[in-house]
């Protein structure tokens, strides 16, 4: 670790949260990580510039835009406030939150390209790609959706199957639809625009293996050269919500090509704001300091195409990446149906406190790549036991005594032993802190808090404060504590700022460096009046958070749409199940699409006719129209609830309804048999 006496240059950042989706827990890991590690270098005397911005670019933007009614632009305006809000208030301190849509993006991510293909590392080639023919776009392997080649799952996207995992081409898949518009796509060729990454590998190879990656990340890059490595498509076709690609109409940047030059807009926007040199920090030749915190479902990108960007367009490559793990909730992956996929607006509105997430966290983390887990009920035992019954403890058992009877005015001892133990670990906790192995650093903290309640339960001021002729001693001892306090508090300001700016206040000092290990309170020192600082955690904020955070998977769907999703049995309350009796009572048929149209003064509904093999077509309105155009659903086949009572509607009477099903990535979406069912087969 380098000391304060030499101090750096040092530029952080994290990874770009995308501007389609609230900030959830997960989420917060990363940006917690980077945070305690930019504030204990700045605490260390180093200058370090902490920038981000919203990944902004790509499909899932334009269409969540068009499906609002609004313009990409104004979609990302609301995003970026809104995550601006979430990292301000769990206390993510950036020097600049950014916009990759911002016009010193367009400008570098245009530089670049320009000085690759001088390089004569971009090449173009023509593709065959699917195409939407009802939206008229070109569709991205993530809007493609069908039956797995290798397994025959239905549903499944167009680059990896979720069931078996096997990994292919969209046009493998069979039986494919547009997860836009329901669609069957056609193949059509178009000519792309590709970064040579294969002519890289050599470079890379030795990069991956500098010690610029963590051990475990190195490795896994090393797979990637096993088969060599392919070049890298980075256009798309409009429309596209995206940079224009120079020279080149109706291509747009793909979104990893311009999304990391972000964290050097943002940079570049901090520079001229604060009259920064940016060319001291990106050149090929720059003597400071890069390290980006990400995700390890990014490393890809990180490790392999952004070095190889920067190599080959004459900048300076990252001086550590660090890659951390993903976040598990009481041992499990996020559920929407358990109430723990939580948002930090959630958390916020019922925790209320941040720091004890940050603290949690903190606690968890190391420098793997480790995934963690938040188990709540352990979050709520851990919080209350270090931060209160430890850490606040020794000041609540002494401050007081020193405001009512010494005027707020400290007398410490000038060879407390357990005071030179304490300062004797800031060492320790430091280097912990720097290899970003938090858990180990607050372990040390809170052995060293042991130690510090110790001498306070020991000593017994409350006895002394009842003893005659006890009073110098009760003043030195409960001034010691508070010097031991200040000292966790020093060591614990990474993680708790807020808090640590409170007890800053309260006694009466100026903010806390690391050489303030040196600077103990005075004799004759003030502190100011004690004040109740932190609380406990109720188990019942716990409960109230995930209650709230439950997907109600009994809601009412749309009208004559039958929501499906997918339930874990452990996650469904034994009172929520129906008998195989109850079920058999559901009459499900086969029904053909003859006729859909839309439905005038209808946001939501089409208007389907459906044979079931009756003498008459039924007529059911069904909430679908934000996944389908009418003239797609024409000679379909899809599943009907026959036997459920007509119900009068403002647009007239529905017979019936179909299945569909829908999540955060789309829908709703009609469910279809397979080949061979016809209409009025009943589903068994």
């Amino acid at each position: 670790m380098t000391s304060a006496n030499s101090p750096r240059k040092i530029l952080v950042t994290s990874a770009l949260p995308y501007a389609n989706g609230s900030i959830h827990l997960g989420h917060l890991v990363e940006y917690i990580q980077t945070d305690v590690w930019v504030r204990f270098q700045k605490m260390q005397g180093h200058s370090v510039h902490y920038v981000c911005a919203d990944d902004t670019h790509g499909t899932p933007i334009m269409l969540r835009a068009e499906k609002e009614g609004i313009t990409p632009e104004a979609l990302i305006a609301n995003v970026h406030h809104e995550h601006s809000a979430d990292f301000k208030d769990f206390l993510v301190e950036f020097d600049n939150y950014y916009s990759t849509n911002a016009p010193e993006n367009k400008e570098l991510s245009q530089s670049i390209y320009r000085k690759l293909k001088a390089a004569g590392k971009i090449a173009t080639k023509t593709i065959e790609q699917f195409y939407d023919p009802v939206k008229n776009m070109f569709l991205p392997d993530r809007f493609i959706k069908g039956e797995c080649p290798k397994c025959h799952a239905k549903d499944q996207y167009g680059d990896s199957c979720e069931v078996c995992g096997a990994t292919y081409n969209p046009t493998e898949l069979i039986n494919a639809y547009s997860a836009v518009s329901g669609a069957t796509p056609v193949r059509r060729e178009t000519e792309h625009y590709f970064f040579k990454l294969s002519e890289c590998e050599g470079f890379l190879k030795e990069w991956t293996r500098s010690g610029t990656l963590q051990g475990e990340a190195a490795n896994k890059m090393g797979e990637w050269f096993e088969n060599g490595l392919n070049d890298w498509d980075i256009s798309r076709d409009a429309p596209y919500f995206g940079f224009e690609i120079p020279d080149a109409p109706g291509k747009y940047f793909y979104v990893w090509l311009d999304a990391p030059i972000g964290y050097m807009a943002s940079f570049k926007k901090l520079c001229a704001d604060k009259g920064l040199d940016f060319d001291e920090y990106w050149n090929a030749d720059s003597s400071t300091e890069l390290y980006h915190f990400i995700g390890k479902d990014i490393l890809y990108f990180h490790a392999l195409f952004w070095p190889a960007t920067l190599e080959f367009s004459g900048h300076r490559k990252p001086t550590k990446i660090f890659s951390h793990g993903f976040l598990t909730v009481n041992g499990e992956k996020m559920s929407k149906s358990r109430g723990t996929f939580i948002t930090a607006r959630s958390y916020l509105d019922h925790i209320k406190n941040p720091e004890y997430l940050r603290y949690y966290y903190a606690a968890k983390l190391n420098s793997t790549m480790e995934d963690i887990d938040l188990n709540l009920e352990d979050f709520v035992a851990r919080v209350n036991s270090d931060l209160v019954g430890k850490y606040i403890n020794i000041a609540s058992r002494t401050a007081g005594f020193i405001n009512k009877r010494f005027d707020g005015k400290l007398q410490p001892s000038v060879d407390n032993q357990v005071i030179v133990e304490l300062k004797q670990s800031a060492n320790t906790i430091a280097e912990a802190y720097d290899a970003r192995d938090y858990g180990k650093a607050l372990r040390e903290i809170m052995r060293l808090a042991d130690i510090a309640n110790g001498y306070v339960a020991e000593k017994a001021p409350w006895v002394m404060a009842k003893q005659e002729g006890q009073e110098a001693m009760l003043q030195q001892v409960c001034s010691d504590a508070l010097e031991m306090f200040r000292l966790l508090t020093l060591y614990l300001k990474p993680v708790l700022p807020k808090l640590g700016s409170e007890i800053e206040a309260f006694l009466n000092i100026a903010p806390l460096t690391w050489q303030s290990v040196a600077l103990p309170l005075a004799q004759d020192h003030t502190i100011n009046a004690y004040e109740h600082l932190i609380t406990r955690i109720e188990p019942k904020l716990i409960d109230a958070m995930t209650e709230a955070n439950k997907e109600n998977l009994q809601a009412t769907p749309a009208v004559g749409v039958q929501v499906v999703a997918p339930v874990a049995q452990a996650a469904l309350p034994e009172a929520e199940y129906i008998s195989i009796d109850d079920f058999t009572k559901v009459d499900l048929r086969i029904a053909k699409i003859v006729n859909a149209e839309h439905v005038e003064g209808a946001e939501k509904l089409l208007k389907l006719s459906l044979d079931i093999g009756e003498a008459q077509p039924r007529q059911v309105f069904a909430g679908i129209k934000s996944a389908y155009d009418p003239v797609t659903l024409v000679g379909r086949l899809t599943v009907m609830v026959a036997n459920l009572a007509p119900r009068k509607m403002k647009f007239g009477m529905s017979e019936g309804m179909v299945l569909a099903a829908s999540d955060e990535r789309g829908g709703p979406f009609i469910l279809s048999p397979d080949a061979g069912a016809i209409q009025g087969m009943r589903v068994k």
